[in-house]
């Protein structure tokens, strides 16, 4: 009988599959979630760790006698038994069929949905009808099944179920308000038989079903994030230029390191996933170098020394610049929740800096306003669908690509960088910008 540690930070559903099949099969599990035992973010990154788990993600399991395991699915199935895997080679690969299902078709949509409403992910409203309609066709398919079966796979629970159960604990909780629940009867039968029996509860606790569809809440995401020094005359929110002696002060700003901030459960579940590969890895080198462009924009005047430094050693074959403007204006309300928009976005694009930069604007003033901007990406395609993690916003604004070389381009460039200008093609006064650098 399997006997060992498992590692993790506290409520991880990934790591619930684990231990409910460890409370089915009889296998001795500790689990190391909080101080001293485990500490996320220190722990998994330590020597020792990244020796028996190279990625560092959790949960991570090894057992008394050394064998280690990563990857959630891996761990539990090593800690169920027989019965819970499937005991013959159909009812086994019943089981694999639907842990799978349950990363492939539950997992994305569930993020996409539920994220938002935890306040770890900006909201964008095409992203989430799109979830909503994902999980009805998820659902659809579960209630047909579910219709003469009480469990996904033979007549007792297997780790088909717990998979499957787990990857909707979220769902269940915070956004499937009964009018939703109700076209899939079975679905709802099946999850709360599931939650319900005593091997559950006893890792899940007591589950309440959601009564009301939780939303986004603009004011919890801004407190969520991580509080970030920017550059003062980037942040501004008028044309005023910074004067000299105020760019040494932000210059000295700079470097000063951010605060260190404790990760909350939610925020852990994203920092968990592994490193993704430089999706810019396979284009030429360029001769353009995007960060001394960015010192000289960040530290001395923009019309003077930034802007031209730009043209004079922009690589057009490298490089090109895109116009976007936001495709609900509609939606926007007051000044600060549309700058929340701007700033949510960029935070997600983090790992798009090193090759990219953009200024960004919010026109007009309270509930008749606009957003839009200029973007410089390494490439000659929209960089944003080269990785999947950076598409979460993009579909939110209309994008336009830009001849370097036409006047058009070069007033927009001027503009947007500047913070000043006449910005014909907007037609609403200029409120306040952000830079993503």
């Amino acid at each position: 009988m399997a006997a060992g540690t498992l590692y993790t930070y506290p409520d991880n559903w990934r790591a619930f599959k684990a231990q409910i099949a460890a409370q089915y099969s009889g296998a001795r599990l500790k689990v190391a979630s909080n101080p001293p035992a485990f500490t996320f973010g220190q722990t998994n990154r330590s020597p020792a760790f990244i020796n028996n788990f190279p990625l560092g993600k959790v949960p991570a399991y090894q057992g008394d006698d050394g064998f280690c395991l990563f990857e959630s699915n891996a761990i539990a199935h090593y800690l169920s038994n027989d019965a819970l895997r499937g005991a013959t080679p159909q009812a086994a690969a019943q089981v694999l069929q639907w842990v799978s299902f349950a990363d492939s078709e539950i997992i994305p949509p569930a993020s996409a949905w539920v994220f938002p409403t935890l306040g770890i992910m900006q909201f964008n409203k095409q992203a989430t009808e799109q979830a909503k309609e994902d999980v009805k066709k998820v659902f659809t398919v579960l209630n047909q099944h579910l219709t003469t079966r009480t469990f996904l796979v033979g007549e007792r629970v297997s780790l088909a179920d717990i998979t499957v159960a787990c990857s909707m604990v979220w769902l269940f909780k915070q956004v499937l308000e009964p009018s939703f629940r109700q076209p899939y009867p079975n679905v709802t039968r099946w999850f709360v038989t599931c939650v319900n029996q005593p091997q559950f509860k006893a890792v899940l606790g007591e589950v309440k079903l959601c009564e009301k569809m939780a939303q986004f809440d603009a004011k919890k995401f801004a407190e969520m994030q991580p509080k970030k020094e920017t550059p003062a005359k980037k942040e501004k929110a008028g044309k005023e230029a910074a004067k000299p002696q105020e760019k040494k002060e932000k210059k000295k700003e700079e470097k000063k390191p951010a605060p260190e901030e404790e990760m909350d459960d939610c925020d852990a579940v994203l920092a968990a996933e592994p490193k993704a590969k430089d999706p810019f890895a396979l284009l030429p080198k360029s001769a353009f170098v995007m960060d001394e462009f960015k010192r000289k924009y960040s530290n001395e005047d923009t019309m003077t020394v930034a802007l031209p430094h730009f043209w004079e050693n922009f690589d057009r074959e490298g490089y090109s610049i895109w116009y976007a403007q936001y495709k609900y204006p509609e939606e926007l309300t007051l000044a600060f929740k549309s700058c929340n928009l701007i700033t949510g976005m960029f935070q997600r694009l983090d790992k798009l800096r090193k090759n990219a930069f953009a200024s960004v604007i919010l026109f007009g003033t309270n509930n008749d306003s606009s957003i839009s901007g200029i973007w410089v990406f390494r490439g000659q395609e929209l960089a944003f669908t080269l990785c999947p993690d950076w598409q979460i916003d993009y579909e939110s604004y209309d994008w336009r690509k830009l001849d370097p070389e036409s006047e058009e381009c070069k007033t927009m460039v001027k503009e947007y960088f500047a913070w000043e200008g006449d910005f014909k093609h907007v037609g609403k006064a200029f409120n306040q910008g952000k830079i993503f650098k």
